[in-house]
């Protein structure tokens, strides 16, 4: 039997023993969130479901598109003998959206969040060379404030908001580790001074403070190289005996240093080692990493020194087929060709946490990431005005969203939250709190990356590292008076109906994060699609508008970048560059030409 999505999920810290568990699962659906009762647990279970896609999707096998208030999956998996001496940890990259797991009935492990990965420590339950039964329910609410993105709190999908991904969308997968192991590395490069600088936390078995205490007498170390094409390119060690997260810098000589670029996105390799005194290896994995650097100058955003305009699309990442899930590996990588075929040399991943994979392949090809949460979602069922209502939790799922994504050369920026639809009041809100809480909590795992505080209409935190705004104006006269004031101190806002919905302007760098969306369908019996504004009358219409719009953001020197709306079509939104198959609308050449010229930030005397 074919396994689907079989890669490696987890690039950037990689072991040579893991078991992937994609494929075919029992799967029931527990529209009363009463499965303990009922037996759910512990009987097998009425339908089959293909994991790692959604119940929603095609790929699964089901496609129920109601609401599915809990779903169950459950699986016998037989754990290798080969694994003799280790600890199973069971690794779920991705579950919408409250996770539950079992394994031979015993709870190994729960968590909140549908966008972050979590582990489950089997312990005792795990039997070597036998076969145990994993059971995992993921509940899913469609009336709680969550964070979800563009999944739709109504029955269907409409306007901006798509069809709904609930439980296991991401890979599913076992490895086994030593009681005291690697954690994820924390890789920062710092380009000036030719280092990597390796954070290396470790991990331990509950309750394995005696084995600590072994490992301690015995003289633990952290080995670290990291190579290129030519082999070790440089190296260290230091003391793991006495630190929970001993660092090392890999100090790059001069004449093997490449960094990591548009033009040349080379990655050294890293091997990592746990060894004991006697030079024995304790645990070993390998990862990656890119030589570069990303600051603000003035107004612009420098890569390696040099102002590089953004000229990134706005990519949701949905797939007619999979929904949020993409049907292959290969369908993440085509999705960043298709886009740098198009001219753009980067992309805000917005409203979703990408999977993993698709950073792995943007850090191949030299493509700039926008990281961003799906915080939307936080409004609860009912009336409009009963909405934006984030929650702690919401920064604890954007934590854990940092600490997985922190090494990619690829990401040159965050922005936790979008479109937060709330004027500012004389009193603080539930949303200023959370909104300077993600702030702060970006900026404290991650000193080394821009972050804008909200894309669009509320800024809240004074002070936030970037400005912008968004902009569908399809008229280009006005799409240009709206944008001449930037370096004047004026930028165009998104304040309206008379209300104040944005802290001041502060002469950080600014960029218009959403513009354009021409909607273009030629096909005039499709009347439930939609665009921004009108749609062009003939598509050389929309070559002329096109190349309008975004001409005004590249000749400005007040502008570091855009995000053009967007790569492909999604169901009933019809403004993609390509349709939501993938198929090409336009000449891409035509569109590409349209952003080819230097802009004005990247030539003008600094």
């Amino acid at each position: 039997m074919t396994i689907p999505r079989p890669e490696y999920p987890r690039p950037q810290f990689k072991r040579e023993d893991w078991l992937c568990l994609n494929g075919t699962w029992q799967f029931e659906i527990d529209q009363g969130d009463s499965g303990l009762e009922r037996g759910l647990l512990d009987r097998v279970l009425a339908g089959r479901i293909t994991v790692p896609f959604c119940p929603e999707s095609k790929l699964s096998g089901v496609e129920n598109h109601d609401f599915l208030e809990a779903v169950w999956y459950r699986r016998e998996v037989e754990i290798p003998s080969s694994w003799h001496g280790r600890r199973v940890l069971l690794h779920f990259q991705a579950v919408d959206y409250d996770a539950t797991v079992w394994v031979d009935g015993e709870e190994v492990g729960r968590h909140r969040g549908g966008f972050s990965p979590f582990t489950c420590d089997l312990g005792e339950a795990a039997r070597l060379g036998e076969r145990v039964t994993v059971v995992a329910r993921a509940r899913d609410s469609h009336r709680d404030p969550q964070p979800r993105g563009k999944q739709a709190q109504t029955y269907g999908p409409m306007g901006a908001i798509y069809v709904r991904t609930t439980g296991i969308w991401q890979s599913v997968w076992m490895e086994p580790v030593p009681d005291i192991c690697l954690g994820r590395p924390r890789l920062t490069p710092d380009a000036g001074n030719g280092v990597l600088r390796l954070e290396q936390p470790l991990a331990l078995r509950p309750a394995a403070g005696e084995t600590l205490q072994v490992a301690r007498r015995a003289g633990l170390r952290l080995q670290a190289q990291l190579l290129d094409s030519a082999g070790v390119a440089a190296e260290a060690e230091c003391s793991a005996a006495l630190d929970l997260c001993p660092q090392l810098d890999l100090q790059i000589p001069e004449a093997r240093r490449r960094m990591w670029s548009l033009e040349d996105p080379h990655l050294y390799d890293v091997v990592l080692r746990l060894v004991d005194g006697e030079g024995k290896v304790v645990d070993e994995a390998r990862s990656y990493a890119g030589l570069r650097s990303v600051a603000v100058d003035g107004r612009a955003i420098t890569l390696n020194g040099r102002p590089v305009f953004q000229r990134l699309v706005l990519d949701q990442g949905y797939y007619p087929d999979g929904i949020m899930t993409a049907p292959s590996d290969s369908a993440l990588r085509r999705d960043i060709e298709l886009s740098k075929e198009a001219g753009f040399n980067g992309a805000r991943l917005h409203q979703k946490v990408f999977e993993e994979r698709f950073l792995y392949h943007a850090d191949r090809l030299g493509y700039l990431v926008w990281g961003e949460f799906g915080d939307w979602g936080c409004r609860r069922y009912g009336p409009v005005e009963d909405h934006q209502q984030p929650t702690a939790s919401y920064i604890t799922e954007w934590l854990e969203v940092l600490e997985r994504d922190y090494s990619h050369p690829s990401i040159v920026g965050w922005c936790p939250l979008n479109e937060t639809w709330q004027p500012l009041h004389d009193r603080i809100t539930t949303l200023d709190a959370v909104s300077r809480g993600l702030y702060l909590a970006t900026k404290a795992m991650d000193r080394t990356r821009p972050v804008l505080d909200a894309s669009g209409y509320s800024h809240r935190v004074a002070g936030a590292d970037v400005y912008d705004c968004h902009d569908y104006t399809q008229d280009t006269d006005a799409f240009a008076e709206h944008h001449a004031h930037v370096a004047a101190g004026r930028p165009y806002t998104n304040d309206r109906d008379g209300q104040t919905w944005s802290i001041g302007y502060g002469g950080q760098p600014f960029f218009v994060s959403e513009f354009g969306g021409i909607w273009w369908n030629p096909k005039a019996e499709e009347e439930d699609s939609w665009g921004y504004g009108e749609r062009p009358e003939s598509i050389e219409e929309f070559y002329e508008r096109f190349a309008r719009l975004c001409a005004i953001l590249l000749d400005d020197p007040a502008h570091f970048g855009y995000c053009y709306t967007q790569l492909t079509d999604i169901y009933q939104e019809q403004n993609g560059i390509y349709g939501f198959d993938r198929r090409r609308k336009f000449d891409m050449a035509r569109i590409r030409a349209a952003q080819a010229r230097p802009a004005a930030i990247e030539t003008a005397d600094r």
